[in-house]
């Protein structure tokens, strides 16, 4: 796959909510990095382990069942690099709606994701009191 088809279906993937599924796309080296502190999930998570289930399960259990979606608005992609501006929405079990603007850096090899670089408008998370 290239790179273009990978990051499409990780964020098509990531969006339905289906954990499982997403484990597909990392191994046991592959890193994401939420570039912020002070907030539910930031800092450095590593392996299938370590993003799915020490991270994105977590986060998303906070929200309302299959969301938040991420909406991809542009996806640049340069070899095995790819620059992704995109909206993630939501709503928490509480009822609060969720809406924030992210910019990503992803790195594919080998038809897997090695590495995510995400940042996001952390004031506005901080802010939520999660």
């Amino acid at each position: 796959m290239t790179t273009e088809a990978v990051v499409g279906a990780f964020f098509e993937t990531l969006s339905s909510g289906d954990l499982v599924r997403l484990r597909e796309f990392f191994d046991g080296d592959s890193t994401w990095e939420i570039v912020a502190t002070g907030i539910p999930g930031a800092g450095t998570h590593t392996g299938q382990e370590g993003i799915i289930d020490g991270f994105l399960a977590p986060v998303r259990g906070m929200f309302e069942p299959g969301e938040p979606k991420v909406d991809v608005e542009q996806l640049i992609v340069e070899g095995d690099r790819a620059a992704v501006e995109a909206t993630g929405r939501g709503r928490f079990l509480d009822g609060r709606v969720y809406e924030n603007r992210y910019a990503y850096w992803i790195v594919v090899d080998g038809g897997l994701i090695r590495s995510i670089k995400e940042y996001m408008d952390s004031s506005y998370v901080a802010g939520l009191a999660l």
